[in-house]
């Protein structure tokens, strides 16, 4: 081998393992300058949860307060026509002193004080034609102490109400001692506005103590003169022996 060509491979040498070096300084001086990518993700935050709880709170509390609404609101019912303008006569005529308590197809009822009850029922017969009581029951509230009697009229003479019956409720206090016809519970009678009560007026005295100021024969119906226990369809009423 030459010298010339020792030289050369010498030379091939150094240029070989010059360069790998060369590459390796220029790493460690871009790692110097550039820090690796794993200290630049710890320098990234990102936003807290309380920073992100409000904005989510907003987007939600509408949404809750929109089913809520939607929740509460009650469907209207349509009432039947003829038996509301029925039930807006008598109110338009009296005002409070008549409390419609419902109005159904066919069905009526109004509530007033024994106070009023004549002259509503006397409008009811004169104007609105309901000519007859077909029925009068009663019912004992010891809780609230008072007995209920319900007057239910119709009419046989206009074809439009031959269906409808029109319940007008009126109360009596209730005593828990009863004496019938001597204390306190007794009711104005519509004998004289509809014939038709006569007995079923006697029937609430008997049955519920209830005593009819202005009836003209407030005598026993069913139960025995001698009757001298408490009105047997009162709620305190017990069948002796049993």
């Amino acid at each position: 081998m030459s010298s010339a060509d020792t030289t050369e491979t010498k030379d091939t040498k150094k240029k070989r393992t010059r360069k790998p070096r060369t590459t390796k300084s220029k790493t460690k001086k871009s790692e110097e300058i550039n820090p690796p990518a794993e200290t630049t993700t710890t320098e990234i935050t990102t936003p807290s949860e309380q920073e992100v709880a409000p904005a989510l709170v907003e987007e939600i509390v509408p949404e809750t307060e929109e089913k809520v609404e939607t929740e509460d609101v009650v469907p209207q019912v349509d009432l039947p026509k003829f038996e509301k303008s029925l039930a807006d006569k008598i109110t338009q005529k009296f005002g409070s002193k008549a409390e419609v308590a419902y109005i159904k197809q066919n069905r009526i009822r109004i509530n007033v004080k024994k106070e009023d009850i004549k002259d509503i029922a006397l409008y009811i017969r004169d104007e609105l034609n309901f000519d007859h009581a077909e029925s009068v029951s009663g019912v004992d509230y010891p809780d609230a102490k008072k007995i209920e009697v319900v007057y239910h009229l119709g009419s046989y003479t206009d074809p439009e109400l031959s269906k409808q019956i029109l319940a007008l409720a009126t109360s009596a206090p209730r005593e828990e001692d009863p004496n019938p016809g001597r204390d306190s519970t007794r009711l104005p009678s519509l004998r004289e506005i509809f014939y038709s009560v006569e007995f079923h007026e006697r029937e609430c005295f008997e049955m519920l103590g209830v005593y009819f100021d202005g009836h003209p024969d407030n005598r026993r119906l069913l139960l025995p003169e001698d009757w001298a226990d408490i009105p047997p369809l009162r709620k305190d009423f017990a069948i002796k022996g049993r």
